[in-house]
């Protein structure tokens, strides 16, 4: 029942409801995201001190994420209140980017100085910036329109935020902005859909005994008589998949330009091959290809802290098209 209720998420785009406390490293972004391409294998020098093979080279499953730049739309103020978060103002960038109309209307003309001044006698304590994704770069996407999500601005006092958000807005970001090889991250992505399928699919439910009439794969009993009605506890069939999930503490083991370096022969099964930026992460990721993936920075950190970047002695590429 942890992820109850098993319905569809409201949007393709991961919402983060919870950032962490940011420590050291001055002030930056903790958040990015990107699309997953595809899963591979590569062998890496194991970093784990306390390991059998510490030392060793060890094989691990990868995923490739393409993560183009992002671009910085707009700062968003927050101020803490008893029913928690609310949004007291905001400043966008007078020069947008023209794919932007897609996703929501954009006024003509706009006077960012006005904004800023207004936002100056603003009572606040936190501070997040807007931004959006540019797929019109992906290769892999047959789309133009952005998503926009909320990313906040972390370390340091709240004036060097402020500072930080007023140099980021209206410029792109890039994943080094964000996190760098060795790091922890956590990753939200909206699952594979499925689809409706029954009960002992969806939740796992035992098969009635052989001697049950006409049907092996439904649950014994909806409830008692009385009350006269259905509790939602009971398991019964309904959508499956088109979650919003979050697995925590991935490891970036490598960031790179050129997608060359990890793009397999013949391209990532129904994405095709990586032009630009990429990360590997290690282990897999919630959802299909072609995927929005967001990161953030681990809220809850139980990883290794490494002081140098994992070292990856082979990526493989070899045809993941099933020839």
């Amino acid at each position: 029942m942890g992820y109850s209720p098993r319905k569809r998420a409201r949007s393709i785009t991961a919402r983060i409801s919870s950032w962490p406390d940011a420590e050291g490293n001055g002030t930056r972004l903790q958040g990015f995201a990107g699309y997953k391409a595809g899963m591979t294998h590569a062998f890496m020098v194991d970093y784990r001190p306390k390991s059998t093979t510490a030392g060793q080279e060890v094989q691990v499953p990868v995923t490739v994420l393409e993560v183009p730049p992002m671009k910085i739309c707009g700062v968003r103020f927050y101020e803490s209140s008893s029913y928690g978060r609310k949004a007291v103002g905001e400043v966008w960038s007078a020069k947008l980017d023209k794919h932007l109309p897609r996703r929501l209307p954009v006024p003509k003309e706009y006077d960012e100085k006005s904004a800023w001044s207004k936002a100056e006698k603003l009572e606040y304590d936190d501070i997040r910036v807007l931004a959006h994704t540019q797929p019109v770069l992906v290769a892999g996407l047959p789309k133009k329109k952005p998503e926009l999500m909320e990313i906040r601005v972390g370390g340091g006092t709240l004036d060097d935020r402020l500072q930080y958000a007023k140099g980021a807005l209206g410029k792109t970001v890039t994943i080094r902005d964000f996190a760098s090889e060795g790091a922890m991250v956590d990753v939200s992505s909206i699952t594979k859909g499925k689809g409706w399928q029954g009960v002992t699919k969806r939740w796992g439910t035992k098969l009635l005994i052989h001697k049950n009439s006409k049907h092996r794969r439904l649950i014994g009993t909806l409830g008692p008589k009385r009350p006269g009605l259905v509790r939602h506890t009971v398991p019964q069939g309904g959508q499956v998949g088109f979650h919003q999930r979050t697995e925590v503490n991935k490891r970036v083991l490598k960031i790179g330009d050129k997608g060359e370096e990890v793009t397999p022969r013949g391209g990532f099964l129904n994405y095709g091959q990586i032009a630009g930026p990429y990360v590997l992460l290690h282990g897999s990721v919630p959802g299909p290809s072609k995927r929005l993936v967001r990161m953030r920075e681990p809220i809850r950190d139980t990883g290794i802290k490494l002081s140098e970047a994992p070292e990856i002695t082979f990526v493989s590429l070899e045809s993941k098209q099933g020839v």
